[in-house]
């Protein structure tokens, strides 16, 4: 209460690389435990703070009006799809998740050429929304905001689930404000919240 909170949506890699420099920031949170992992490496997050405060699960979508018929990764080496997004992996945690994915069931060779690398996990969503691609991966939470554009085919199984870290920024001007901030995320009124828009408990 009293306190008003700025929020700034991004790859995680991106924010990771914009508080390296300096941007001001009092708490990031991360798409993945990679992310995190180089910010703890970069010494940019005050030690002790870093926790997972939700889960997510990674999805195959097409467009609400696909006709194709996919139905699991295998499907997307059918002749009919050119073009699937993906969150490029060298900067999008989705991206790593997928690619991850892939190569766990041999078929990131026959995929990777039709690839359509996004810069982030929304730009995935975009792409697959407008048509412009025969099929996408994205989180759950990201293919519910758009029920009646994408439809979900498959639910991906990840080599580590899919949990969100988040910790406090070193030298934020505000730390007790990250603190609590911290301490509210993790509160069952926040969790009953962002299991409304699909996250899990991590």
């Amino acid at each position: 209460p009293g306190t008003t909170v700025v929020f700034n949506f991004a790859a995680s890699d991106a924010l990771l690389a914009q508080i390296a420099k300096g941007a001001p920031a009092d708490v990031f949170a991360s798409a993945d435990q990679e992310a995190m992992d180089r910010a703890e490496a970069q010494k940019v997050l005050v030690a002790g703070t870093r926790r997972n405060f939700v889960a997510n699960t990674l999805v195959m979508v097409v467009p609400a009006d696909s006709t194709l018929g996919l139905t699991g990764l295998a499907d997307l080496q059918k002749p009919a799809v050119t073009k699937v997004a993906i969150g490029n992996p060298s900067g999008v945690p989705a991206g790593r998740y997928t690619k991850g994915a892939l190569e766990a069931a041999k078929l990131w060779g026959a995929i990777e050429p039709k690839a359509i690398m996004a810069q982030s996990v929304r730009q995935a969503l975009d792409y697959v929304a407008r048509g412009e691609v025969e099929a996408g991966f994205v989180y759950a939470t990201d293919a519910a905001i758009m029920k009646g554009k994408v439809k979900v085919v498959a639910t991906i199984p990840t080599e580590t689930p899919i949990a969100y870290p988040i910790a406090a920024v070193s030298g934020s001007p505000n730390p007790e404000a990250a603190r609590r901030f911290l301490d509210f995320v993790a509160s069952p009124v926040s969790q009953a919240v962002l299991a409304r828009y699909g996250f899990g408990r991590p």
